[in-house]
């Protein structure tokens, strides 16, 4: 009982923080980790994504009757995000991610430098295209991320949230209910792979989806009640704690 106990502390806290701005994997794929140090990565990566997607999904409905959601733009990120994540696994499976791996804490560094400097950086909504740049911007932006997240994956959420920001002028707690929706698009793609190879463990997926939903309504309705400039704050938190996990990863391990 203990390790369910664990498992769903992690998972509550990292449907909290996700909903917010991404990142929750940093709390629930090292608890399952933990808990499990036998088991086949595979399945625990896949055991993530099904206790993971419940609580993404919540939080993109949460925003979704909360915040105006620019769906010219999220429909087509989700749709090209949805196909290439799936290419992305498929390519990880034949090309190994080292490079990647490493070269990944420092674009984390660069991205926490550019919104720790810019103090102003995503507190005002300010649409950057036009209606039809911003379609094909989104195309652009789910194909690449979709990607990369199925190719490798950390900080995927970070990642579109920042994007969302600097290239399109979105403020932060727009930019994170559009990533939501793109991550769903995502991780059901993935979870598709994993759960056809059978890499998934349902009854502990399915305790963590419970409690990562709850944590997950917490979060979304804390970035809502406390704005863009909170969501900025946790942003920054998280890139930082990306940048120390992603750097022991690929140096110290």
């Amino acid at each position: 009982m203990s390790e369910y106990f664990i498992l769903c502390l992690a998972a509550f806290s990292a449907g909290l923080i996700d909903a917010i701005v991404g990142g929750g994997g940093l709390i629930s794929l090292p608890a399952l980790f933990s808990v499990y140090p036998e088991q086949v990565p595979a399945t625990l990566l896949g055991t993530n994504k099904f206790n993971g997607i419940w609580g993404t999904a919540t939080a993109a409905v949460s925003y979704s009757r909360a915040v105006k959601i620019n769906w010219n733009v999220t429909l087509p990120a989700s749709l090209m995000a949805f196909i290439f994540s799936f290419f992305g696994a498929f390519t990880i499976t034949h090309i190994s991610a080292l490079f990647l791996r490493k070269c990944l804490p420092f674009i984390l560094l660069a991205l926490a430098v550019y919104t720790f400097r810019r103090k102003h950086f995503g507190r005002t909504h300010m649409p950057l295209f036009s209606r039809r740049k911003e379609r094909y911007a989104g195309l652009l932006t789910g194909g690449i991320i979709g990607f990369y997240d199925g190719f490798f994956g950390p900080g995927t959420g970070s990642f579109l949230v920042f994007i969302f920001v600097r290239y399109f002028g979105f403020d932060f707690l727009s930019s994170s209910a559009i990533s939501k929706i793109v991550n769903v698009a995502c991780n059901t793609s993935a979870l598709l792979l994993f759960g056809f190879s059978g890499h998934i463990v349902w009854k502990v997926g399915l305790c963590m989806a419970l409690f990562n939903i709850i944590g997950s309504v917490f979060g979304s309705r804390l970035a809502i009640k406390n704005g863009s400039g909170f969501v900025r704050k946790l942003f920054l938190c998280i890139v930082s704690l990306l940048i120390i996990k992603t750097f022991y990863d690929a140096y110290l391990i």
